[in-house]
């Protein structure tokens, strides 16, 4: 078939058309320092923004999202790109299915949203390595985020796939990037390495061009080693801190232009084995209502926190590591299965009262379902399907080797050894110098001790396993469950599973482990993230409604749990979630509080 003609326009026609189509060479985003205020297009704009994570939401769900931030009053979302989500190995990128941020960017365009955008190369977010690839470690002696030549090369080679996909979604090209935050809180690093956020900057100015916004936010007290002339600075803190005194800090670094709150807390993180954290509504719009009377722009971290799903939740260090939680909730004013809360209506009231809010209700909350008790089947053993786990067979090595050494990124590794000599009495296992850096279970016989020095012999010749688990449970368990050899006396990591039917049209769910300890839960082979009932806060882990498969159909549950199973094994799917247990401290947290006031800063 011939192509179409083009519409025919009469002459007198074409001109004013012109003056109707937006043109990308007269749209801006800019600083007016000379009225402490951003322009957009020449008029003066602030923005109102709220923080949401693609990757931690399912990409069906990101619509949802995105429409109910804007109908918050919301006319900005400013989000990470994680660059160990996009580049797993060297060399190799995805930015298909839930990695493809472009189709965010352009949801985020239908719901009339601009962007601000946070590539890192660190990102922190809570996320699995701050956002940096673990292959980066397969080279012992880097040196992350400094100028060490390994690490330059590493992130040039990223930036240089990443930033030219992102140039076209720039506001002066046609795009909705209003502005492009450089590094991350990088004040707070110890490094506070000048030649490498020189290198960063001058980097993303060959690669973005001279007319995109380019920034640093810093908590107060990393400011000095965060913020780079060129670079429009912006700050961080939460509605405990003093914003009087932060501001004025801030002024010490960039003396005119608009104030702005890159990361203003409407609640905090959660680490397994302390309470859920919260920020009261009253303090949190406060807080809000007068920074816009200061006419400073804000974003709210987080407006929707969504989930760590899979092996993705990070961990603080502060002299120890402290896991974050499955949830991200963040007490945010979108909860973690995507509904408005009170929170989020205190906060629309605030932002109406300064700028037009969209006219109309916000969604209801999404239908929700219950299920169960069920009961969950021995499948195994873990050693039991070590054959499926790692087809290729075992790595030997004298001593043991790192994930990274042997190219697992995360998930679990068997490290195996015989002794040489019997051993006739107890005798201390240990390892030295903090030599286990994650959670480690030791397996003797197939009986499971408690977390390789033997006395005072060092064992050696190791076999190590890389245990490609979530293909195992993609792959083998839907088709060929496999029979434990010993299923009466389960010991170390088992598998568990069972499947259910959801008779009606279903709806968002929140699964329910009563006794379980700790592991990994799977959906229909999707990776759920982890659970540590035990240890609390999170006792549920969120089921977002399209993993089921409705009317029918059968679902299928998968748990590895690695430590004990309870009596009766049992889950639910709750309406509601529990994520909070009351047998922990509740953490509180302010930037400028005298104890440790920047060790958590950083996301």
């Amino acid at each position: 078939m011939a192509p179409k003609k083009p519409l025919c326009l009469p002459s007198l026609l074409l001109p004013l058309l012109t003056l109707l189509l937006p043109q990308a060479d007269t749209r801006s985003f800019v600083v007016d320092r000379d009225h402490n205020r951003f322009l957009l297009d020449g008029a003066p704009f602030r923005y109102v923004s709220g923080s949401l994570h693609y990757f931690r939401v399912p990409r069906v769900l990101w619509a949802d999202r995105l429409f109910k931030m804007r109908m918050s009053g919301l006319n900005v979302v400013q989000f990470y790109v994680p660059w160990n989500y996009h580049e797993p190995e060297p060399g190799v990128y995805n930015f298909n299915g839930s990695r493809d941020l472009f189709a965010f960017l352009q949801e985020a365009t239908l719901a009339n949203l601009l962007v601000i955008l946070r590539p890192g190369p660190y990102i922190c977010a809570e996320w699995e390595m701050g956002g940096l690839p673990a292959w980066l470690l397969r080279k012992p002696k880097i040196h992350l985020r400094t100028s060490d030549p390994d690490f330059l090369a590493a992130v040039d080679s990223w930036f240089k796939v990443l930033l030219p996909r992102i140039y076209p979604w720039l506001y002066h090209n046609g795009g909705n990037i209003i502005s492009i935050q450089v590094e991350n809180e990088y004040g707070s690093y110890r490094a506070c390495d000048v030649s490498y956020m020189r290198h960063l900057a001058g980097l993303f100015r060959s690669l973005l061009g001279d007319k995109i916004l380019l920034f640093t936010t810093d908590g107060p007290e990393g400011l000095k080693c965060g913020s780079l002339q060129g670079l429009y600075t912006t700050v961080d803190f939460g509605p405990a801190d003093n914003m009087t005194k932060i501001f004025g800090l801030l002024r010490k670094y960039e003396p005119r232009g608009p104030l702005v709150n890159s990361e203003y807390y409407t609640g905090w993180l959660d680490y397994w084995g302390q309470n859920h954290s919260t920020r009261s509504i009253p303090a949190v719009t406060k807080g809000l209502e007068k920074m816009l009377k200061l006419g400073a722009s804000v974003n709210m971290y987080m407006f929707h926190g969504g989930t760590n799903f899979g092996y993705w939740n990070g961990a603080d260090e502060k002299g120890r590591f402290l896991p974050i939680t499955t949830s991200y909730d963040y007490d945010a004013p979108i909860s973690e299965a995507g509904d408005p809360t009170p929170k989020l209506f205190a906060i629309r009231n605030v932002i109406s009262k300064f700028q037009e809010v969209p006219l109309g209700p916000l969604p209801p909350p999404s239908p929700k379902m219950t299920l169960g008790p069920l009961t969950l089947h021995l499948d195994g053993n873990l050693l039991d399907f070590l054959d499926f786990l790692c087809p290729q067979g075992p790595i030997h090595s004298v001593l043991p080797m790192t994930f990274e050494a042997v190219n697992q990124v995360h998930g679990y590794m068997l490290y195996r050894t015989y002794l040489t000599d019997t051993v006739s009495e107890p005798t201390q296992l240990w390892v030295p110098n903090n030599g286990v850096h994650d959670r480690a279970y030791v397996m003797v016989d197939g009986g499971l001790l408690q977390p390789p020095i033997l006395g005072q012999t060092v064992l050696t010749q190791w076999l190590m396993f890389p245990l490609k688990v979530d293909n195992l449970v993609k792959e083998w368990f839907p088709i060929q469950p496999l029979k434990s050899s010993h299923p009466q006396t389960p010991s170390g990591p088992t598998f568990y599973s069972t499947t259910f039917p959801i008779l009606n049209s279903g709806g968002d769910t929140f699964l329910f482990l009563p006794g379980w300890t700790k592991g990994q839960v799977w959906i229909n082979g999707f990776n759920l993230g982890r659970y540590w009932t035990k240890r609390g806060p999170q006792q549920t882990l969120y089921v977002p409604r399209p993993l089921l498969f409705p009317r029918g159909a059968h679902n299928r549950i998968t748990l590895l749990e690695l430590e004990n199973v309870p009596p009766q094994p049992q889950i639910q799917f709750l309406d509601r979630p529990i994520l909070n247990s009351t047998k922990h401290r509740t953490y509180i947290y302010s930037l400028s509080s005298a104890s440790e006031p920047m060790e958590l800063s950083g996301h």
